[in-house]
This record gives C-alpha cells, structure tokens and sequence, in this order.
C-alpha cells in the first residue's frame, strides 16, 4: 500500500487544511484522501491537485489515512512532502 509511504517520509502533512496549503503552494509530491470523507472537506483539495497535476490516491478510510499517519486519530487528507 502505498499510502504507508507516509509513515516512512521526511516530511508530511496531516489533515485537510494543512495537505490543501502544501497543494496551492505546490509543495506535496503525492496527495492521499479517505474515500469516506466528507466531500465538502476533500473536494477543494482535489481540485486544487487537479489544477496544480500532484497526483491524488484514495485510501479506503478515514481510520487507515490516520493509522498511516501515525496518528490515533481518523485523517480526511494527508500528503507526501519529501521521502
């Protein structure tokens, strides 16, 4: 599974506000997003990786992106910064 590159990586960000600022800023290599997230929360997200071409995977849940993360926590967006 890919999205435990994330576990592995220098540099990361976790949940939405934080993965949509590296997207706009152009920092995020790859943009992870829990299929069962809110779609008011994900979809700005996604757009602006379509717009900006950083690849987007979805994760099968919220609980998943978070474990992956690191976290104890469910997490709607994550992305890769630096492996």
């Amino acid at each position: 599974m890919s999205h435990e590159r994330l576990r592995k990586a220098k540099r990361t960000t976790v949940g939405a506000k934080q993965t949509l600022k590296a997207v706009q800023k152009k920092e995020a290599q790859l943009v992870f997003l829990a299929q069962n997230a809110e779609g008011r929360i994900v979809d700005p997200i996604r757009q602006a990786c379509i717009e900006n071409n950083i690849p987007v995977e979805l994760v099968e849940s919220m609980k998943v992106l978070g474990k992956a993360c690191g976290i104890g926590v469910g997490c709607s967006a994550a992305a890769l910064i630096e492996e």
